[in-house]
């Protein structure tokens, strides 16, 4: 009897489990913002917390300055599951890009994860998500090996860029006929920015914020952050 109700507890927890996940997610289609950016974060298991937090946390601030169009951010993946990041962190994705009807992408940000060099360039489903999505989107955005994703797709075949420096020699063996730097910490050439990552994926955050909103509230959002924030001191490339 005690395990018929424990067997039957259990049952009506986890049904409630996953009736509060389907609301959250349907939360969150609401929380997409009429009269802003739409931002959307690739994960995937493994990836990495700074390269996606990072960025996140810069565009997700733009909500809290005055007279600009602000940023709504979400993440995708190909799974409503729970992803687990490389440091063990477990995140709910906010919409499945295999299935759902996704806003419109005006920025995409690809942060780096654990199988960025082998396995995740294998994902043809991922990387077409990639290559559509990067057609219509004004910019696109990787930080670290995320530019492994972005070379993988056929996106930066005329376009320069760079990667995490432990891994720009097998950047270049990857692909050859790409022209890499490795002596900046982002390159922006048309409509792609490619970071170094690390910390210093705040750093082209605040770059493209700089772009869109001009210096001043780029300053402030890198104070709002502790983030001693100047362009001119900061080792990078704009191709064009």
């Amino acid at each position: 009897m005690i395990k018929s109700i424990a067997f039957w507890c259990l049952l009506i927890c986890t049904s409630c489990t996953i009736r509060v996940d389907s609301e959250s997610a349907t939360d969150r289609y609401e929380n997409i913002k009429e009269g802003r950016y739409n931002v959307a974060f690739l994960i995937m298991d493994g990836t990495f917390n700074t390269e996606l937090t990072a960025p996140y946390d810069i565009f997700h601030h733009t909500i809290f300055r005055d007279s600009i169009k602000p940023m709504n951010v979400f993440m995708v993946a190909n799974t409503l599951n729970p992803i687990t990041t490389f440091e063990g962190i477990k995140l709910l994705p906010d919409f499945n890009y295999l299935v759902d009807s996704l806003p419109p992408i005006d920025i995409l940000v690809v942060p780096s994860a654990e199988g960025h060099l082998d396995k995740d360039l294998r994902d043809t489903l991922m990387l077409n998500f990639v290559k559509s999505t990067a057609q219509s989107a004004q910019f696109v955005t990787s930080h670290c090996d995320g530019a492994f994703v972005l070379a993988e797709a056929g996106l930066l075949q005329d376009i320069e860029s760079t990667t995490f420096p432990g891994d720009i020699n097998t950047y270049r063996e990857r692909y050859p006929n790409q022209v890499i730097h490795d002596s900046v910490l982002f390159v922006h050439d048309g409509k792609f920015i490619t970071s170094a990552g690390g910390a210093k994926s705040f750093e082209a955050a605040l770059y493209l914020c700089e772009i869109l909103y001009g210096k001043t509230v780029a300053d402030q959002l890198a104070a709002g952050l502790v983030i001693d924030w100047n362009l001119q001191t900061i080792p990078h490339l704009v191709v064009k």
